[in-house]
């Protein structure tokens, strides 16, 4: 089988100035981006769907991502894959030190067990001190500084939200988040019923903001929730679709009484699988 000496040999190969690939050759760390998010949601699909065959592929593929930046830093003199590797492996030993206590990845594995509230304890308290160290720097960084803004929205608001919440900035628990919820939807009404778009679509994203909180406070994750009812929502359309397919009805002839009927069948149908 290959290994990973094989694959980053193959993508020095593709970039190589006059036998490589003309398409890789014109790649840049940007025009990268993309596909590396697409290829990190490739590989959150296949999970969901338990898709465990596919997974090996789609696993490939992101970690094709990480060599190509790799190579193409390599190539500027910033750095490598084994950098890459290294700087991982040192961060993760010193986050953990409840099992490398002396700092030794190969060290002894009799270490005492921690309780999950420990370990996270710790974890955030390492975490601190690497922020702090580089709050030295000569510009002072935020609590926020690096919290990707490539992130879909809805998770970079939970990561936001989660941030702020370090330092007490938060509510105590999740039932003012809701009463929150509900005067965003009430600001939203009022957007509406003065037809200002600006304001509407404003008092929307407070709405989807607030209700990320909540989603946060009650331990669900915004983005897998919302590709739940994505996900739910298809379902029930396509079979709106194949009903009226059967039937030999155009589904744009339908009323909306009607398309609400199927929908209310796909639901009953929904609850008979535990869907």
């Amino acid at each position: 089988m290959y290994q990973l000496t094989d694959l980053l040999n193959l993508m020095a190969r593709l970039r190589d100035p006059q036998h490589g690939c003309p398409w890789d050759l014109q790649q840049s760390y940007a025009s990268i981006v993309p596909h590396t998010l697409e290829e990190a949601y490739e590989v959150a699909d296949a999970i969901e769907r338990e898709a465990f065959d596919e997974l090996p592929g789609e696993l490939g593929d992101l970690l094709f991502q990480v060599v190509y930046y790799s190579q193409l830093a390599r190539e500027e003199g910033r750095f490598d894959f084994a950098a890459v590797v290294d700087g991982i492996t040192r961060k993760l030993v010193r986050r953990h030190p409840h099992v490398f206590p002396d700092g030794d990845l190969y060290g002894p594995l009799d270490q005492p067990r921690l309780s999950e509230a420990e370990v996270k304890q710790r974890w955030e308290a390492i975490k601190a001190e690497e922020r702090a160290e580089r709050a030295a720097a000569p510009e002072q960084l935020s609590l926020l500084d690096d919290v990707p803004n490539v992130l879909p929205a809805l998770s970079r608001a939970k990561k936001l939200q989660g941030r702020a919440a370090r330092v007490g900035f938060d509510w105590p628990d999740a039932l003012p988040v809701l009463d929150k919820v509900r005067e965003e939807l009430d600001e939203v009404l009022e957007a509406i019923s003065e037809n200002d778009p600006e304001a509407i679509a404003e008092e929307i994203g407070d709405l989807l903001f607030s209700a990320t909180n909540l989603a946060r406070h009650l331990k669900v994750d915004p983005e897998a929730a919302l590709r739940a009812a994505n996900a739910k929502f298809e379902r029930r359309f396509r079979f709106i679709e194949q009903a009226l397919r059967e039937a030999g009805r155009p589904i744009e002839n339908c009323t909306l009484d009607e398309l609400d009927a199927l929908w209310g069948e796909a639901k009953k149908i929904d609850k008979q699988r535990g869907c």
